[in-house]
Order: C-alpha cells, then sequence, then structure tokens
C-alpha cells in the first residue's frame, strides 16, 4: 500500500533523569544548539538538523497508563533496546570528546564505529556514514 502523504522523521525521544544535564551533557558532546528547555525542566530539545533530539523524564505519570512505564537497565551488563547514532566525518575525533565504551572500529557494513554510554548510561553509537556523501 503506497501512502499519499509520507509522515517526516521528526524526534527520537530520550527519557533521562535529569533533563537539563542530559541536554547540556549531548550539547556539549554533539556541538549542538539547545532548541529549548523549558522553566519546568520536564521537556528539552536540540537542533540536529533535520530533525529534534528531545529529552523528558523516564518517569512521566500522566503517560505511564498509556504507553507504560520507561524500563531501566538493571546493571551497566544491560542496555536500552534503542540507541542513538550520530554520524561523523570523523569518528576518532569526536570519540575523544565521550565517555567511550568500545575504541573506534571498522564494521563489516562499512561503517567506522564506537559506542559511548551517555550520564543516564544509555548507548549511543557514533559512526561514520556507511556510504560517505559524494563530493560535489
Amino acid at each position: 500500500m503506497a501512502f499519499k502523504f509520507k509522515p517526516v522523521f521528526g524526534y527520537t525521544v530520550v527519557y533521562v533523569e535529569n533533563v537539563a544535564k542530559s541536554v547540556d551533557f549531548y550539547a556539549k558532546a554533539s556541538g549542538y544548539n539547545v532548541r529549548r528547555l523549558d522553566e519546568s525542566h520536564r521537556c528539552g530539545e536540540l537542533e540536529s538538523g533535520q530533525t529534534t533530539i528531545a529529552f523528558t523524564p523516564k518517569y512521566q505519570h500522566e503517560t505511564d497508563k498509556l504507553t507504560g512505564a520507561v524500563q531501566v537497565p538493571r546493571s551497566d551488563s544491560e542496555r536500552t533496546p534503542m540507541e542513538l547514532c550520530f554520524v561523523y566525518s570523523h569518528v576518532d575525533t569526536a570519540y575523544k570528546r565521550a565517555v567511550a565504551v568500545s575504541q573506534p572500529e571498522k564494521k563489516e557494513w562499512g561503517q567506522r564505529v564506537d559506542y559511548v554510554r551517555d550520564i543516564d548510561g544509555i548507548t549511543v553509537r557514533m559512526g561514520s556514514h556507511v556510504h560517505p556523501p559524494k563530493q560535489a
């Protein structure tokens, strides 16, 4: 079935312990500008190009009844069932700015990647373009 109107991928929402600290962490680690951080610190956003990275508290009682409670890994040997991936032209340089989980390495699908953990223990992939963009 072909869609007449295709949606635009607008947000990745990251559930965190402290919205303000996470917004600051990601802004410093990525160089993205803070789009907004509301006064209550219940919502923060970073400008990341065509999509937005949004941060909200792990415990949102108004949505838990609708969508269920956020499940948090019980230890460092577990991870959430999703990861963010930031694409860099120089993965090794970006890696030096973050808390490392693994050294950068070339994967069989052609991407150079490494993994870091954010301040909430969320796994974040830092990778190169799988197929580098063509030079103009």
